[in-house]
C-alpha cells in the first residue's frame, strides 16, 4: 500500500471513529464516512467492501494492539513489567475504557453482536494459551467457550454500569469467578 492509499485509508478509520461518537452504528451510512473522510466512493470501496468489514477491520487494528503479548507502557496504563493473564485482562479493559464513546455507538443495535464476535475471536485465543487443560476434568474446548462467555457478559455487564469499578477492579472480579479453569 502506498502512502497515498495509506493516508486515505487512515482518514477513513478516522472518519468512522468520529462518527460513532455522534451516532448508533445502525444510523451511519457509507455517504456519511465518505463526507467526512473527504474521499471517493471508489476509495472507500478499494478498501473496504461494506461497513460491516470496515467495523471488523477496525476492531482488527485495535485487537492486535490489545491482545500484543508485547505489552508497553501507554498514556493511560503501564502493564509492560507484568505478564500474566489479570494483567492482560486489565488491559483489554483500559482499552475498551479508553474509547468507551466509540463503544457505546459500536455495542448499540446489530453492531454489538458483530463487535462481541470478532472480541471473542481473539478471547479464545487468549483464553486457550492460558487455561491448565492438564488438570481440568472437563474438555478444554468446553472451559474455553465458558470463559468466552463469561468475559462477554463481563464486559456488557461492565459497560452498562457504567464502569463504575476500575478495569483493574473487573479484571480482578473476573479471574476470582473463573480461577479454577486457570
Amino acid at each position: 500500500m502506498d502512502r497515498r492509499q495509506h493516508k486515505s485509508r487512515e482518514a477513513i478509520f478516522k472518519a468512522f471513529g468520529e462518527l460513532l461518537d455522534r451516532k448508533k452504528y445502525s444510523r451511519i451510512t457509507v455517504q456519511n464516512i465518505i463526507d467526512r473522510a473527504d474521499v471517493g466512493r471508489s476509495t472507500f470501496y478499494a478498501h473496504f467492501s461494506t461497513k460491516d468489514h470496515l467495523l471488523k477491520l477496525m476492531c482488527k487494528k485495535v485487537f492486535e494492539h490489545v491482545f500484543s503479548k508485547d505489552l508497553t507502557s501507554e498514556e493511560t496504563h503501564d502493564f509492560s513489567d507484568k505478564n500474566n493473564l489479570e494483567a492482560y485482562i486489565s488491559h483489554i479493559l483500559y482499552h475498551l475504557n479508553d474509547n468507551k464513546e466509540n463503544l457505546a455507538g459500536i455495542l448499540s443495535g446489530e453492531s454489538g453482536e458483530l463487535f462481541m464476535m470478532y472480541l471473542n475471536e481473539y478471547i479464545a485465543r487468549m483464553f486457550s494459551s492460558c487455561i491448565s487443560k492438564g488438570r481440568m476434568s472437563v474438555p478444554p474446548d468446553f472451559v474455553i467457550n465458558h470463559l468466552t462467555g463469561s468475559f462477554a457478559e463481563t464486559l456488557k455487564w461492565w459497560i452498562k454500569g457504567p464502569m463504575k469499578y476500575s478495569p483493574d477492579e473487573t479484571a480482578r472480579f473476573f479471574m476470582a469467578v473463573n480461577k479454577n479453569c486457570f
